[in-house]
């Protein structure tokens, strides 16, 4: 390194780019002379006579190695780091070795910084290592030679050349020439070290430029229409001149492929690049920004200019199985990934699912002034071998300011208030200072009923934020920074309701489970640091720190919420009854609540629902084309109708109110689609008795009649139609004088000081479902149906052939059946003429029942598979895992299992236990009878439930899980057309106060018509009485069925029933006087009449194969099983 201690020595700095080349070249030239190796440097190749061989070579090596140390130290500042390798990391230096580095160093370099035009340095002349050859001279240096053949292309793997001599390599320069130009100096005779800027990958494109005065290019074939003019010369900012010769108007295509046109153009042939100017733009209306490294220009909402490139970011993190940015950025660097332009992500939620880890804990500094002011708690255990004592937990306390430490034994978490308790009075005592601060892990045994009274504070969104704003009354201070004393940090609020990840912790999930829930950011959580949020699918509140917050879609949201009204608004149906103008007026009055966030239980429900609630929430929905389409037709209807007519309010009168009532209902098949449905409601709510209204009962057609019906069905292959009325409440005339305003949306212009003046009832209205009835009942009379005595709302009529026709009417719901169509037909027609009604052809589905036909194998099946699949996703059991029955042994339910404190009332009013057993009821009134004892035994405890109950509630959720297609199969088969019945009695199963369990089934064409799990209403003292009083109450079911099937043309004796007590049957059947039985009530003593009139035919049947037995206590899964063959309920 010879060459450093020269140049100090005679004060020659290090070129640094900036000065004159051509001197400090000359300087670096005298240097050589002085050192005696200018001969070697400028080419002399032949050998000195006196010079050995040896001398030469190692002349040649010297020459060689300065060569490189000057190349290295003519690098400007930003290769120091490269220089700092080359000098630091090998013993010698070989300018070839040196060059080639250089040349790849800037190709990286360059590569790098693509989109911009940097500097670029690149060395020229150094294929013959600097030193030119004569072409007659043959004495090539034996060392140049034999090295050539050890050198080793890093392009192409060959021997022989280097990487920068390679074809492959120069043919790759050739095709980028565009991004490097290399500039040769031809009065130098040495190396030279050139500097170019890049220029022509810029020619074609156009820059956004804030400086720039006009629109700018210099290329005059651009111009769609050009002029010339004299505007003289446009001074640049190296102070050059440069000449406009014309002005014109450019179209540009941009990247979405929309072309625009820029107008008053400037051409300037001497300008290098195209400029748009930003400002003439601004002065336009035009508004710019940058965002994520790209500018765009628009003007309103509409994007003007764009200039960028397509980036396939996301696209390639895609591809890549969602990676990192810094894997892609590792990958982007390699020049593995095209396409890629700023290595940046967007919010991406399928990586926060699958990649959310916990929140990295910072160091805490706590600068505690004294002992007790802060202190840190946490409870260790359980271990598996007890101490002496039987303790095994132990719960610490440390003192931050001292770090004294104290240790308790617990048997038992439930023990760590009173330990607390038990420390907090001795070191306050010892010390005479109180406790400040509490730290703990946040875990359950810190959240107890009586930690939470002792510690914890409940803090209010609002107040939060209140408390962190600037007060006019403290002049513009912030009320927490007066109370503390400190700045207030903002760094961690977010805005309230925004969708939030939390972490799932890895023992709450398996392998291939999400890392994160979704949840909704609610607030903060004194005394805790984490977020307080709303998991919407659990239905509770979580504490977390370990959050990802995606604020993005709140500020979209808003963003949009303003041009969605306004779309809404414009894109509404042109009705005459429609006034839009009042709608207009009605949403900058009163605008949609869309979050409902001040009560949890009200925005869950929100949220949970996809029906509009509110007459301005369906016209600014998606869907709002099919909700006024709905409003029309209904509001269409009414009119037809004659429900009402505008008149002035008389004095003393006061209107109810109406609204409109929307709700999706399910395709009844694939061809037809979801059903929109709008209905006009009044407010009756605000009705009087005995003024508005006085009788208000209607009768609906009982579920075992409906059964029975499609039972004779099924037998007889009778033709099985549905009918639905619309707006049936309508037809109903009112007795009284009632008078309410007109319909949101439908005001007609011009009586808009008007009201209606009601002629014929309507929905809401307390009376209209009794006016409903009373007015179909007097039209099927009058077409000469009979109202059947033993459900009055079943009309049959005999036809002439001596065939039954039947119509069962659940307020607007109806049912036909009969032997012909024809007369299916006929009645649907005399319909028709009076009430509006739809055909729905087929039956498919009756209260939620579906139902399935096979007419050639005379089979009917009805079950509730979407009704529980729905009810199982509501209460977030569709995962569970199924169980074989509904009740297990187990379960010993009784009062004492309900909640004894104020902490678990607080805990089970938290529980749906009312609506989950109200759910299960309703699916074991219609197709289940497998339910009937569970559903009867948890619905005991309604009014009071505990911890015990609910979990038998979840265990019915997990039976229906693995039996959600069970239903009823009524078919044709020899003996099933008479109703039979089996009857059983759990004696004293319940364990409060001993009374026992009445169980029954009835079946007709082999499938369960009629069944019950109830409790006797007294306290039997026998086995045998229990199952006589269940034979009296079942025989007071099967004497109503008789005459009920009689009615519907089954004529049948005795009803059979089947009981598997010998001495309830011996008791029934022998009127004589026992001293036994002289406490038993006569009511129960009517089954003997019975049996004697022949109505009631009791009959002994086996233990196992007593279908009942499942109604009355929980039996084995073989058991129960064989039961549900007995009566025709499995899967379809």
């Amino acid at each position: 390194m010879a060459i450093n201690a020269s140049i100090a020595t005679v004060g020659l700095v290090k070129f640094d780019g900036t000065g004159n080349f051509g001197l400090w070249q000359r300087r670096v030239k005298d240097l050589l002379v002085q050192q005696g190796l200018v001969k070697a440097l400028y080419g002399k190749t032949k050998k000195p006579e006196k010079m050995t061989d040896d001398e030469w070579e190692e002349l040649d090596m010297k020459a060689d190695e300065d060569k490189a140390m000057m190349l290295l130290t003519s690098l400007p500042a930003s290769y120091e780091h490269l220089v700092t390798t080359l000098l630091y990391g090998k013993e010698t230096l070989e300018l070839e070795e040196v060059s080639g580095a250089l040349l790849d160093h800037y190709q990286r370099k360059h590569k790098d910084s693509a989109e911009s035009s940097g500097e670029g340095l690149v060395v020229k002349g150094y294929q013959d290592r600097g030193r030119k050859k004569d072409k007659d001279d043959k004495s090539a240096r034996g060392r140049s030679k034999s090295k050539n053949k050890t050198i080793k292309c890093f392009k192409c793997q060959k021997k022989g050349h280097m990487k920068r001599e390679c074809p492959e390599w120069n043919k790759g320069k050739e095709e980028s020439s565009t991004f490097v130009n290399v500039v040769a100096d031809s009065e130098s005779d040495g190396d030279m070290l050139s500097i170019s800027s890049s220029t022509d990958g810029l020619n074609n494109s156009w820059l956004l430029d804030s400086a720039c005065s006009f629109h700018v290019t210099p290329h005059r074939n651009w111009f769609d229409t050009c002029r010339s003019i004299n505007y003289g010369s446009v001074r640049m900012g190296n102070d050059a001149t440069c000449t406009i010769i014309g002005m014109g108007t450019i179209k540009i295509k941009m990247s979405d492929g929309v072309v625009r046109t820029l107008e008053k153009v400037i051409h300037i042939p001497d300008m290098r690049k195209n400029l748009i100017s930003l400002g003439t733009l601004d002065s336009k209306g035009y508004s710019y920004k940058s965002e994520n490294e790209i500018m765009k220009v628009s003007k309103g909402g509409v994007a003007a200019v764009a200039e960028s490139e397509d980036d396939d970011t996301l696209l390639w993190h895609m591809r890549l199985g969602h990676m990192s940015e810094r894997g892609m950025r590792e990958l982007h660097k390699r020049n593995l990934l095209t396409g890629i332009k700023s290595c940046k992500l967007d919010f991406c939620k399928y990586c926060i699912m699958g990649k959310q880890c916990r929140v990295r804990f910072k160091t805490a500094t706590h600068k505690t002034k004294g002992i007790l002011d802060y202190v840190h708690s946490d409870i260790w255990g359980p271990v598996r071998t007890l101490s002496k004592g039987g303790a095994q937990y132990f719960m610490s306390f440390i003192d931050d300011y001292s770090r004294k430490a104290w240790v308790y034994f617990l048997k038992n978490k439930s023990e760590a208030f009173a330990k607390f308790k038990i420390w907090k009075a001795e070191v306050e005592n010892q010390t005479g200072r109180k406790i400040k601060c509490l730290r703990t892990d946040n875990g359950i045994e810190y959240r107890d009923g009586d930690f939470l009274k002792f510690c914890e504070e409940h803090v209010d969104m609002a107040c939060y934020i209140i408390n962190r704003s600037p007060k006019v009354a403290l002049d513009e201070k912030v009320a927490e920074k007066v109370w503390t004393g400190q700045e207030v940090d903002y760094s961690f609020m977010r805005i309230f309701g925004c969708p939030t990840y939390v972490h799932i912790s890895g023992e709450d999930r398996s392998k291939l489970d999400p890392k994160s829930k979704k949840c909704i950011f609610l607030g903060f959580k004194k005394g805790v640091k984490g977020y307080k949020l709303w998991d919407p699918v659990a239905q509770k509140v979580v504490i977390s720190r370990d959050v990802v917050f995606n604020e993005k879609s709140m500020t979209k949201a808003f963003k949009e919420e303003k041009s969605q009204a306004a779309e809404s608004s414009n894109n509404i149906g042109r009705s005459t009854v429609i006034a839009l103008d009042q709608i207009g007026h009605k949403r900058n009055k009163r605008p949609p609540v869309r979050y409902g966030f001040e009560d949890l239980v009200s925005y869950a429900l929100l949220t949970s629902s996809e029906d509009p609630s509110t007459f301005q929430e369906a016209i600014e929905s998606s869907e709002k084309d099919k909700w006024m389409e709905a409003m029309v037709e209904e509001n269409e209807s009414l009119s037809k109708n004659k429900t009402w007519e505008l008149t002035e309010l008389p004095k003393g009168k006061k209107p109810i109110g109406c609204k409109w009532v929307f709700k999706k209902k399910e395709a009844v098949s694939k061809k037809e689609g979801e059903r929109f449905k709008a209905q006009l409601v009044a407010k009756g709510y605000s009705q009087r008795h005995g003024i508005d209204y006085d009788e208000i009962f209607s009768p609906v057609v009982r579920h075992t009649s409906i059964r029975a019906v499609l039972a004779l069905v099924a037998d007889q292959d009778l033709e099985l139609e549905q009918l639905d009325v619309k707006t049936a409440f309508l037809h109903g005339n009112l007795e009284e004088e009632i008078f309410m305003v007109q319909p949101e949306g439908f005001k007609q212009p011009g009586t808009e000081n008007l009201v209606c003046r009601l002629k014929k009832s309507l929905y809401g209205l307390k009376q209209s479902p009794r006016q409903w009835y009373k007015r179909f009942d007097s039209y099927m009379i009058q077409i000469g149906y009979t109202r059947c005595e033993y459900d009055c709302c079943i009309y049959v009529r005999i036809l002439e052939d001596g065939s039954y026709i039947f119509l069962l009417l659940y307020v607007d719901d109806m049912l036909i059946a009969a032997k012909s169509m024809c007369e299916v037909n006929r009645l649907k027609s005399l319909l028709h003429k009076e009430f509006e009604m739809k055909d729905l052809g087929a039956a498919k589905k009756i209260l939620g029942m579906e139902i399935r036909r096979d007419r050639e194998a005379r089979k009917l099946w009805l079950s509730q598979k979407d009704y529980i699949r729905k009810v199982l996703e509501k209460f977030i059991m569709l995962d569970a895992k199924p169980v074989s029955t509904p009740l297990a042994n187990h379960f010993r339910l009784s009062g004492s299992q309900c909640p004894k404190n104020e902490e678990e009332i607080e805990n089970m009013s938290k529980v749906p236990y009312a609506s989950a057993v109200g759910c299960l009821m309703y699916a074991m009134v219609c197709t289940r009878p497998d339910l009937a004892h569970a559903v009867s035994t948890v619905s005991r405890y309604m009014a009071n439930s505990g911890r015990e109950h609910w979990n038998a509630v979840k265990w019915i959720f997990k039976y229906l899980k693995g039996t959600a297609e069970h239903g009823i199969l009524f078919s044709r088969q020899p003996g099933t057309n008479l109703v039979v019945g089996y009857v059983d009695a759990d004696y004293v199963g319940e364990v409060d106060d001993r009374r026992s369990t009445t169980g029954y089934v009835f079946t007709l064409s082999g499938g369960p018509i009629c069944w019950k799990s109830t409790l006797q209403s007294i306290v039997t003292m026998s086995i045998t009485e229990a199952e006589y009083m269940a034979v009296a109450e079942t025989a007071k079911e099967a004497l109503w069925l008789k005459r009920l099937v009689k009615e519907l043309g089954l004529n049948q004796g005795g009803v059979q029933m089947h009981c598997d007590s010998q001495s309830a049957i011996y008791l029934a059947k022998n009127q004589v006087y026992h001293a036994r039985t002289k406490h038993i009530d006569v009511r129960f003593h009517k089954i003997r009449e019975l049996i004697v009139t022949g109505d009631i035919v009791l009959e002994k049947v086996h233990t196992s194969e007593n279908a009942a037995d499942m109604l009355t206590k929980p039996v084995t899964t073989a058991k129960f099983k064989h039961c549900l063959d007995l009566v025709n309920v499995s899967s379809l």
